[in-house]
């Protein structure tokens, strides 16, 4: 994507288009540069809109040229992404020439979410003056396709299933372990417990610092800077405390943090450096895989569901597991908007499945079996 010219540099604007741009990519540049507060937002925001972009230019077409007839078509390859080589590919730079702009198809609310974004971007793209109108509006189905609320959340892992997972994360290395083998295992029970234990987004654990993590009046507390640039500070649970404590004891660190150590949380082999999103990223997706192998070599088929959820998991699932469960263990529906870090009650409750448990149990109350006894039958 062309990166907007440089602020006073002289360009000619064609009638009517308010912003300082010359192409398609300097003028989504332009709409991405409004999300520059919400760093994890516009990486969001810049992956759906260089999809289409792609998309069109594989057509020889751009921006302007997007029409309603479109979009079915845009959805339907959404969905299925082909040829497969050409647009999926495991995680990799955006500077790799063998980046590809797609991880596998995209589920149906990845796809809705997609046509918000791209929505949201006519729109602005209209006011600015660099396109004359904004497809999506004529969308007569737009309520059912771009309203992103959903009745519940789905995509976590159930607790017999994570049970498993942590189990399997704390089982011993082996005596003759390689220092480094020792070194990722404490990581990876670290990355795991603090994404339960604290639901942070993954750029949150990738950005977060030793001394985010406080004590006032002897509890202590993770302080983050989160979606929207939003700060708030979550109690940290004594589970998390035993976590961090061995964590910075395989880093040969004090017990506990002090209020000036600024050094990674999570950090390279070499103990100084830290995680960045997409190495995080590959890491979960790596510890899910390779506990997907291990469950499958161990249970075989009685374990097939557990085992394709692990495959399908990624980290965000992680987020959806914690608030999901701490929903189940009674924590009240405020501490978990708080911990969530939502604005919108409504939102947290998507996370509360008391409703469905207890609708599932009286709905079995309801069988067949009053009609199994051979009861006379009324022909009249």
């Amino acid at each position: 994507m062309t990166p907007p010219p440089e602020s006073g540099e002289a360009l000619t604007l064609p009638a009517g288009v308010h912003i300082a741009a010359g192409s398609d990519g300097e003028a989504v540049a332009r709409w991405l540069a409004e999300y520059r507060a919400s760093p994890q937002t516009q990486r969001a925001y810049r992956r759906e809109v260089q999809r289409l972009l792609m998309w069109l230019a594989g057509q020889g077409r751009g921006l302007g040229d997007l029409r309603r007839e479109d979009l079915d078509a845009f959805e339907a390859f959404l969905a299925d992404p082909r040829p497969v080589a050409r647009w999926i590919g495991p995680v990799r730079p955006r500077t790799d020439p063998r980046w590809r702009p797609f991880r596998g198809p995209l589920s149906p609310s990845s796809r809705r979410q997609s046509l918000v974004i791209l929505q949201g971007m006519y729109a602005w793209l209209v006011e600015a003056g660099w396109v004359s109108h904004n497809p999506f509006r004529l969308m007569r189905d737009k309520r059912r396709r771009l309203d992103n609320r959903q009745g519940g959340i789905e995509r976590y892992l159930e607790r017999p299933v994570w049970a498993w997972f942590w189990a399997w994360l704390n089982r011993p290395v082996a005596a003759d372990a390689s220092s480094r083998r020792v070194f990722e295992q404490s990581r990876r029970r670290l990355v795991f417990g603090f994404a339960y234990l604290l639901a942070p987004r993954i750029g949150e654990m990738s950005a977060a610092c030793m001394n985010d993590f406080v004590r006032r009046e002897g509890r202590w507390w993770w302080h983050v800077v989160g979606k929207g640039d939003k700060a708030a500070r979550i109690p940290v649970p004594p589970d998390m405390l035993a976590l961090l404590e061995a964590w910075r004891a395989q880093l040969g660190l004090s017990r506990l943090p002090s209020p000036d150590e600024e050094g990674p949380l999570l950090r390279a082999l070499d103990g100084t450096r830290g995680l960045g999103d997409n190495r995080l990223y590959r890491l979960i997706r790596e510890a899910f895989g390779e506990a997907a192998d291990v469950l499958e070599a161990e249970e075989g088929e009685a374990a097939r569901d557990a085992v394709l959820r692990l495959r399908r998991a990624t980290p965000h699932w992680l987020r959806h597991t914690a608030l999901t469960h701490q929903a189940q263990a009674g924590v009240e529906l405020r501490y978990l908007a708080g911990t969530a870090r939502h604005s919108r009650l409504d939102t947290t409750a998507r996370y509360l499945h008391a409703e469905d448990e207890e609708w599932h149990r009286q709905q079995a109350r309801h069988g067949l079996g009053d009609f199994t006894a051979g009861h006379d039958v009324d022909r009249g």
